[in-house]
C-alpha cells in the first residue's frame, strides 16, 4: 500500500547509482557540446559562463535544501505520530481495566494484538496487511466499547470510549503521514531536470577552461547524488536506513503484561 510516488517503482538501493549515472552523463554531454563549439571556432568568454554555472548550482542547492526540509518535516511528523499513538493506546489499555469483566480482559487482549500488528508492520514493511488487521481490530474494539456503554453507562465507560476513539483517529493520521504524505512527484522531476542541467553546465565550463578532466566534477556529481539519495531515504518510511524509531511502541508492549484478571477472563 503505497502512495504511488514518481520513484516508488524503483528500489531505494538502485537510486544512488542511477542518480550518479544521470549526473555523470549530463556532465559528459556538456563537455561534448563545449568541444564542438571550440572545434567550430565559436569562441566563448569564460567569465559569463562561470557566473551562469554558479547561478545554476546555487539554484540546485536551494532546491535540494527546500526538498530536504520538506522530507525532514514529514519524517518528524511520522515520529510524533508513533509517540502519540503509543500514548493513546496506553491510556486506552489502562482505562479498559476499569471496565466490567469479561469486557475488560477481552479489550486489553485486543489492544495487545493491536500493538503487535503495529510493530510487525514497522519491522516487515507490509503496510497493506497491517492496515487491514488494524481496521479489523478497530471494529472488534468498538463493538466491545458499544456493548460496555449499553450495559454499564458511566463516566468511566465514557472515558474509555473517548480514548479508543482517539486511537482510531491516530491510526488515520499515521496512514496519512506514513503513506500519503510524500514529496510530490513534480518536485522530484524538477530536481532531476535541474541537476542534469547543472551538471551539463559544469561539464561545459570545465571543457572551456581546460582540455583535461578534473576530479572536481566527479566530486560534485557524487556529492549532489548523495544528498538526493538522503532525501529519498527520508521520504520512504518503510525502506532504507532512516526509519522512525518504534521504541515507544516497544516500551508500551513490554508494559502490557497479562494480569490475573485478564487470564481469568480469557478462560471463560
Amino acid at each position: 500500500m503505497h502512495s504511488g510516488g514518481l520513484l516508488d517503482s524503483l528500489p531505494l538501493w538502485s537510486l544512488l547509482p542511477l542518480t550518479i549515472l544521470i549526473a555523470w552523463v549530463s556532465g559528459e554531454i556538456g563537455r561534448r557540446i563545449a568541444r564542438y563549439r571550440r572545434e567550430s571556432s565559436e569562441r566563448e568568454v569564460e567569465g559569463p559562463v562561470g557566473a551562469m554555472v554558479g547561478a545554476m548550482l546555487g539554484l540546485l542547492a536551494f532546491m535540494l535544501a527546500f526538498t530536504f526540509g520538506l522530507a525532514a518535516s514529514r519524517f518528524e511528523d511520522r515520529r510524533q505520530a508513533v509517540l502519540l499513538e503509543a500514548n493513546a493506546i496506553g491510556t486506552t489499555y489502562l482505562r479498559a481495566e476499569m471496565l466490567p469483566q469479561p469486557a475488560s480482559g477481552e479489550t486489553r487482549d485486543l489492544l495487545r494484538q493491536y500493538v503487535d500488528i503495529r510493530l510487525e508492520a514497522a519491522n516487515a514493511g507490509n503496510l497493506s496487511e497491517a492496515v487491514a488487521g488494524s481496521e479489523e481490530l478497530h471494529n472488534r474494539l468498538w463493538s466491545q466499547a458499544v456493548a460496555a456503554a449499553q450495559k454499564n453507562p458511566s463516566p468511566i465507560t465514557a472515558l474509555f470510549v473517548q480514548s479508543l476513539n482517539e486511537v482510531i483517529d491516530l491510526h488515520a493520521k499515521r496512514i496519512m503521514v506514513a503513506i500519503r504524505s510524500r514529496v510530490p512527484g513534480a518536485i522530484w522531476l524538477t530536481l532531476y531536470l535541474l541537476a542534469g542541467i547543472s551538471m551539463a553546465a559544469m561539464g561545459y565550463h570545465e571543457r572551456l577552461t581546460s582540455s583535461r578532466r578534473t576530479p572536481a566534477l566527479a566530486a560534485l556529481v557524487v556529492g549532489f547524488s548523495l544528498v538526493l539519495f538522503l532525501i529519498m531515504d527520508l521520504d520512504r518510511p518503510t525502506e532504507g536506513m532512516l526509519r522512525v524509531s518504534q521504541q515507544s511502541m516497544i516500551d508500551l508492549r513490554n508494559s502490557m503484561t497479562d494480569t490475573p484478571t485478564d487470564k481469568g477472563a480469557g478462560s471463560h
